[in-house]
């Protein structure tokens, strides 16, 4: 590949490209998918030379990665791409030496894996300096904000620089195997297309659950909650990918049409409606895989000794448009839960009569999408128990689509790996537009607007449990269950 790009990505000490960038980079080197003449440059404010971040990217590298996949000359042919500047991203003249580096005959992308609050700034010194010029891009990493009315100051902050069209926003959930599988399993299947609706469907279930806390994270995590964390970008964008409507083709503006039109269709949740609706936990002291660990308020760095906050919510979720109504799409997502999995559960209804005997859970069909920690698709079926006893007696089985089993020669690749092929060859198609951003801040505002009207306060659970026991009642109110409980 001759492609001429610089990658420049700032924020080149953080931990994202520490754990993820920079592996993901690697790994595609190794692959050889990266093109011949992509230079990547690592801004970073801290004063060191070229070699001495570059032993700090192969420790970082070798972490990231399996003993089996580190290989001396993928990486000094590695190595000869990466470039340390150092740049105070306050100083406006420091961005003189980034200048300095750039070419303006190759295209560059910029990757902001910074601060939001930096984002503005970073641009405005970057059009100073005649950083930005035709052809160049910018990817921004979540959040982007915390509401609606900083959502927009950001992205007008960036749209003052960068065309819509040169934005890429980052929602590494898009970058996952599994939900792209989404696509391909929904659209490419008749006999799954034909029953994705209200008259086959009983209800959906999608968690995302963590075993980790905060991981001294706690003054900033204390101002944003999971709400805001996880649910407005990762569990909304995963409830798009299942619920809108098939796109005209896999362009990436019908996708993000159809999305945003699913998003518009989310019955709001307000103060009537939000303590019924929605649950909101805080994690406790409690024992994750046989170790005691400490509750949310004793976590390192925890500046007060009460906090609302939540680390769990769950939302009962309705849809107002012809396929869905009728159906609840009951969602989770904490931290410190019992295990970590992220998952996608579809029930359908019961048949209308039953023939044959045994017990009536055993009779509903559940396609089961595992994203995390074993990618995977199963589909719980009903079958006739063998038995000389019951010989019209039935049980349920499940086939099992281990995408571990299936690729035993190899790994399922990385979300940050898919989502730079992407970003290389400008495509749109993963990555989220400002009106999906907007349009789920606005609907998760309406819920943090009733919260602090209600005054509702989180719920205690304990560290390894499966939440608050509301959680329980939220689902089981409606004559349902959570998948695996």
């Amino acid at each position: 590949m001759k492609d001429n790009i610089d990658l420049i990505i700032f924020g080149a000490q953080g931990d994202l490209s520490r754990r993820k960038l920079f592996p993901a980079l690697y790994r595609l080197d190794k692959a050889g998918l990266l093109p011949d003449n992509l230079r990547i440059a690592s801004v970073a404010r801290h004063d060191m030379t070229t070699v001495t971040y570059l032993k700090q990217i192969m420790e970082a590298i070798q972490d990231g990665i399996k003993d089996a996949e580190w290989d001396r000359k993928v990486w000094m042919r590695f190595q000869r791409r990466v470039y340390y500047i150092k740049i105070d991203f306050s100083q406006k003249k420091q961005f003189g030496y980034l200048a300095d580096w750039m070419e303006k005959n190759r295209r560059a992308i910029f990757y902001l894996a910074t601060p939001p609050d930096l984002y503005g700034s970073i641009c405005k010194h970057m059009e100073g300096s005649g950083c930005i010029f035709e052809g160049t891009s910018v990817v921004l990493e979540k959040p982007i904000g915390h509401d609606l009315i900083s959502s927009k100051e950001v992205n007008d902050a960036v749209g003052k620089y960068f065309d819509e069209k040169d934005v890429y926003r980052i929602d590494h959930y898009l970058g996952k195997e599994t939900v792209q599988n989404l696509l391909a399993l929904r659209f490419a299947n008749r006999i799954i297309s034909s029953q994705w609706d209200n008259t086959c469907i009983d209800h959906i279930q999608i968690t995302a659950a963590e075993t980790l806390g905060i991981e001294g994270r706690w003054s900033y995590y204390d101002k944003v909650g999971q709400l805001r964390d996880m649910f407005q970008n990762h569990l909304l964008q995963l409830l798009c990918m299942v619920a809108m409507e098939p796109p005209n083709s896999l362009s990436s503006n019908e996708i993000r049409a159809e999305k945003i039109k699913l998003l518009r269709a989310l019955r709001p949740i307000g103060i009537d409606k939000v303590d019924e609706y929605v649950v909101r936990g805080q994690y406790s002291n409690g024992w994750i895989d046989g170790k005691p660990v400490v509750g949310y308020l004793e976590e390192e760095g925890a500046e007060k000794s009460s906090s609302n906050s939540e680390t769990f919510v769950a939302i009962k979720v309705e849809i107002d448009n012809w396929r869905w109504a009728g159906v609840p799409f009951y969602m989770r997502t904490g931290k410190r839960m019992n295990a970590k999995h992220t998952e996608i559960v579809i029930v359908y209804k019961d048949t209308s009569h039953s023939i044959f005997s045994g017990k009536k859970e055993d009779s509903s069909n559940k396609l089961v999408i595992r994203l995390q920690p074993n990618e995977g698709i199963e589909l719980e079926m009903v079958s006739k128990r063998h038995s000389l006893r019951e010989r019209l007696s039935t049980e349920k089985r499940v086939l099992n689509l281990d995408f571990n089993e299936l690729e035993s020669d190899k790994r399922i690749v990385d979300a940050y790996e898919l989502l730079f092929l992407e970003l290389i060859k400008g495509d749109q198609r993963l990555f989220v537009s400002r009106e999906e951003i907007e349009s789920s801040w606005d609907w998760c505002d309406q819920i943090i607007e009733a919260w602090n009207k209600n005054k509702s306060e989180t719920r205690k659970y304990s560290a390894g449990s499966g939440g608050p026991a509301k959680a329980e009642v939220l689902i089981e109110g409606d004559g349902r269950s959570w998948h695996g409980q």
